[in-house]
């Protein structure tokens, strides 16, 4: 169910970037998601859709690109992704501990707009 705040903050983004730059309308806004964050695409998808319905970024295409989280050995130093489920131990010494970074962001890489000079 977190999906849908993040979603409408999402739309929120987008929205806003529009306005700002006096697009007409979203086309397609491009995300980027930890492989660490527990968001589900096609629930980000359906309730973009249903949040978007009389706005400018109703009927906007969303794509996923999903992004490792990095480790750090604590033993040996080496730095190496990681994705679930998360090794016992460091791959390239067979040791540990090891500090995972990263990985749970959620960010709006790009979006795409069409402007007023787009018009037909």
């Amino acid at each position: 169910m977190h999906e849908l705040s993040v979603t409408q903050a999402v739309l929120d983004i987008a929205l806003a970037a529009a306005r700002d730059t006096g697009a007409r309308r979203i086309g397609a806004i491009h995300l980027v998601i930890g492989e660490l964050g527990s968001f589900v695409d096609d629930s980000v998808q359906f309730y973009f859709d249903f949040l978007s319905k009389g706005t400018t970024a109703e009927g906007a295409i969303l794509t996923f690109s999903r992004v490792p989280a990095q480790a750090l050995c604590v033993a040996c130093g080496g730095r190496f992704d990681v994705r679930p489920p998360l090794p016992e131990a460091c791959p390239n010494c067979g040791g540990g501990p090891y500090s995972v970074t990263g990985g749970r962001e959620l960010r709006v890489e790009s979006i795409e707009v069409e402007d007023e000079d787009s018009r037909p």
